[in-house]
């Protein structure tokens, strides 16, 4: 059994992934961590757990964290994730970060989006980035992982087959996403009470949005150049879920039904994405693992529809499939459900 820590435990993406990975036959939970005063335990907090798991909430440091655990899920804020997440690779453990701290290949960027300076800005380039549907041979293995974001994981996955196969122009992309109010986090904040999001629908850090260059990033290693992309975020007054419409320009004259095609190959064998005929909707796939997509030609353009859970796929499902990759379990094992 391998033994897991879950730093930051009290969020909804450390609740999500906490019910997966009591599915797991190869994990024992061990430490679960947040600075609440006392030792609370998990129920107090996420009270579907009781009965299912006892342990306490526990403010501990990374030198017993390191001795309790052999895997830590850090769903930790960027900047205060990484300072942990090193101490605890340096002491051999393995570690899937939840934040943008190993995102981002280069130091500077991080600082320009993040406004801080990297505490471990020797790792950055070598933590692989935690898409398998593109990254699972650098994954394997490895002993940290960047778990991405949840609005990229939609528009990566959306577009990555079809700018590796030069199907579609690197400039031009426009990227329009909404997402449920999960996505903001349980911390409250002014705009996401529900007087305020309720029977309203907004975009929000329009041209500034820190998912940005992580989008920047990877789309640009798919391509092999750079891209040139504008992503517009929105707030959907729901629970869960992203929904993101990718406009590309076409190379060439391919039809719908080869653009298909092209992401059937791309994704053959990779188990949670779903190329599908009909449009989907964010409620196909909420509670899941997987992302459905589907393809359109409109007036000379192409457009890539991608639906997924923000906190599964966008968050903490990813972040079990990672770890099957690090461990050598079968990759679906505690994700279908």
């Amino acid at each position: 059994m391998i033994r897991v820590g879950v730093l930051g435990a009290t969020g909804y993406t450390a609740y999500e992934l906490i019910k997966i990975l009591l599915r797991h036959p190869e994990v024992e939970i061990t430490a679960l961590t947040s600075r609440q005063e006392g030792r609370p335990p998990i129920s107090s907090v996420h009270p579907s757990l009781t009965g299912r798991l006892n342990l306490p909430l526990e403010d501990l440091g990374s030198d017993e964290i390191a001795q309790r655990c052999d895997c830590v899920f850090s769903c930790l804020p960027h900047a205060a994730s990484a300072a942990v997440v090193k101490s605890l690779a340096d002491a051999g453990r393995k570690v899937v970060d939840f934040s943008a701290d190993y995102r981002l290949h280069d130091a500077g960027v991080y600082a320009a989006w993040y406004g801080e300076t990297h505490v471990d800005p020797e790792r950055l380039g070598r933590v692989p980035y935690g898409l398998p549907e593109l990254f699972a041979d650098r994954i394997v293995g490895a002993q940290v992982v960047a778990n991405p974001g949840c609005y990229p994981t939609s528009a990566i996955l959306a577009l990555a087959p079809l700018l590796r196969a030069g199907l579609i122009r690197t400039d031009g992309i426009i990227l329009d996403s909404k997402s449920g109010v999960s996505g903001a986090g349980r911390t409250p904040k002014l705009t996401t009470l529900y007087p305020e999001c309720n029977e309203s629908f907004a975009a929000y850090n329009v041209g500034k949005h820190r998912h940005t260059p992580e989008i920047d990033q990877v789309l640009g290693w798919a391509a092999s150049a750079p891209v040139e992309v504008i992503f517009t975020p929105h707030l959907v007054p729901m629970d869960r879920g992203i929904l993101t419409t990718a406009y590309a320009v076409p190379v060439g004259s391919a039809s719908e039904a080869q653009l298909a095609a092209a992401l059937r190959d791309f994704y053959a064998g990779k188990p949670f994405v779903h190329v599908v005929d009909a449009l989907p909707g964010t409620k196909q796939v909420s509670g899941t693992n997987f992302c459905h997509l589907a393809v359109r030609c409109v007036r000379g353009r192409v457009l890539v529809i991608s639906c997924i859970d923000n906190l599964i796929k966008g968050a903490s499902g990813a972040a079990v499939q990672n770890f099957n990759w690090m461990y050598g379990f079968p990759e679906t094992t505690a994700l279908l459900f």
